[in-house]
Parts: structure tokens; sequence; C-alpha cells
């Protein structure tokens, strides 16, 4: 029997189709009809269906009566009656705000939708939040900044129309193996017609499909892609294309290429030479991850990749824009 489902691991979210017999998993393939992978996985995924029955996978309840006591395994009914009767004395005693749930960004939406009405409809408590938050957040504020709502104005299949592609925070190789896989395969495709930027302190193996690879100082981010705008702006093209550069001119001004350099640790050329990939590329993308994310800077880390987007053009036409790459699959929609 086949059944098809999705890749937990990452933020891809691909499809897969599980193979199962009596119950158990013995087998799993890409799905071919899938958007987000179109039938390639990478060994995670391919891995998927001995993860699922390793001999130390916990496949009952456990419960003990204190802390001092071991976990012992009870059925489902037992294990449920025991949290609700839980639920109903932290409420009797202390109120619905006495309880909180913390989910996963691996959750289908529908699952979150079921979590929220038990949380939110049925115990009267605003306390759900997701893991997602303490990896995305700078993300949601960095496009909610800019476009005043959280979403990402471009797909994975603008990746096979770009003509420039910059990472930046992210080893994609590593982190998000199929959608690497797929600007390789558009790279090797489309030869100097695709040009790729990868911006890291480390040389990943990211940094091996690039045509120019940045070793900027750690947590320079936000200085390189000013630099970069400050090569790139145009005052004509902004004012009739963008609102509220005013705010940031002066502050640009500031970032020549040399100034760039000492901050970054590159030679100023670097800084025009990636500027000038990106911004003569007739469509350019930026990606990035959670080097960006996971940061005390990181909604401004975003902001400045998605400026980079506005004052280019780049946004709003196939093959361009700003694409925060998420840690799970479903992370924007918890």
């Amino acid at each position: 029997m086949s059944v098809r489902s999705v890749c937990p691991y990452c933020g891809v979210g691909c499809g897969v189709i599980l193979e199962t017999h009596r119950g158990k998993v013995i087998g799993v393939q890409g799905d071919p009809n899938h958007p987000a992978n179109r039938g390639k996985l990478c060994t995670k995924g391919m891995a998927l269906h001995k993860t699922i029955h390793t001999p130390d996978r916990i496949t009952h309840p456990l419960m003990r009566k204190s802390r001092s006591e071991q976990l012992l395994p009870v059925s489902w009914n037992t294990a449920l009656e025991r949290i609700a009767q839980t639920f109903q004395s932290l409420m009797e005693n202390h109120g619905p705000e006495s309880i909180a749930f913390y989910i996963s960004g691996q959750l289908m939406t529908e699952d979150y939708y079921v979590a929220n009405k038990l949380t939110k409809g049925f115990l009267k408590t605003n306390n759900i939040d997701s893991n997602s938050r303490l990896c995305m957040s700078s993300a949601v504020m960095g496009y909610r900044r800019a476009f005043g709502v959280d979403a990402p104005p471009c797909s994975y299949e603008d990746l096979d129309i770009a003509d420039c592609i910059l990472i930046i925070g992210s080893n994609t190789a590593y982190c998000h193996p199929i959608i690497f896989m797929r600007i390789a395969e558009a790279k090797t495709r489309k030869g100097n017609n695709l040009k790729i930027i990868v911006s890291d302190p480390r040389k990943t193996p990211t940094a091996g499909i690039a045509d120019l690879y940045v070793p900027l100082n750690p947590g320079s981010d936000v200085a390189f892609i000013n630099g970069m705008i400050y090569v790139l702006m145009s005052r004509e093209f902004i004012s009739m294309h963008t609102e509220g550069f005013d705010e940031i001119e002066k502050i640009i001004q500031e970032y020549t290429p040399e100034m760039v350099s000492q901050i970054c640790g590159i030679p100023s050329s670097m800084v025009r030479e990636a500027a000038l990939i990106y911004g003569q590329a007739k469509s350019a993308m930026t990606l990035w991850a959670m080097g960006l994310n996971q940061s005390r800077q990181g909604t401004d880390k975003n902001n400045a990749v998605i400026n980079l987007s506005l004052i280019t053009g780049n946004i709003g036409r196939p093959g361009a824009g700003p694409f925060s790459l998420t840690g799970q699959a479903n992370a924007m929609g918890g």
C-alpha cells in the first residue's frame, strides 16, 4: 500500500510516497508530482522509513506519579484521563492562563487549527506558540516592515528562472539539500547565464557552486548589503517605485565600499563586484536562513536584503525576490 506524505526534516517540505505493509513503513520514495521536490529526495528523506521504526522509538504513552518514580507504559485512555484531570485541576485552581501549549513547525496546518481550537476555543487561553517563532520571527518582522504582511513574494519555481541568486547566511547544500540540487541543476543548465553569489564567514559546500564567494566577517551582513545598495541605488528609480527611502538614504551614504571593506574584512572591489553582478541581472533572487535570522540584528538583516530587492526592482517579477528559507516545512503555518 502506498501513502503520500511530507518529509518533516527541513523547510523544503518534500513530498514522499511511503510504502507500507501490515501497518509498517518498509520503503520511501520521492513524490514525482509534488512541486517542492519533483520526485527527488536527499539522504535524510530516503532514510525516513528507518527512523520511523528504530528500536528506541516511543510507541505508547509513559507515565509516572512523581518525578522520583520511573516512567512506565500505560494505555492511551489512562494517559488522556491523567492529562484531562490535570488540566481541569489547573483551571479550577489557577485559571486557564496556567496552561500553555508549545507546538512544532513540522505540524500540518490542519493540526495547527485543531490545536488552536483546543487552546483558545475550549480551554479559553491564548497561551499557544510554535517553535517557528524562535527561528522565523526576524523574517516575519522583516517582511511585515517592508510589505505589511508575512509573505515571501517568490517561490521555488523562480529559482529556475533567475539570472542571479545571492545566498547569504545559509549553508543551503546541507540545510535545504533539494533546493541546492535545484540551484545546481539550473547552474549546469544555464552556465554563465546564471550567476551565484555566496556570502558566508565559512567556505561551506554551498560556496562550491558560487561564481563569487564573499568571506565576510561574522555579524557584518547588514554592512555588506548596504554597501551593495550604495553602489546600485538610483534615485530616479527608487522615487518612482518605492516609498520611505529618504529614511535610510543618509545611513546608506555611510556605507561606501571602502567603509564596508573595513567592517566586513573583504576588499572594496569585492563589494562592487557583488553589487554589479546582482544589479545587472534581469532577475535576481536572495536566499537566506538562520545565519541572518538568529541574531540580535536579525530583523535589520532581513530588511537589508529586502531593501536590496526593492531598490533594484527585483520584486513582483518571475525569477526575482527576497526568499527566506524556513527551518521547518510548515514554519510559516505556525
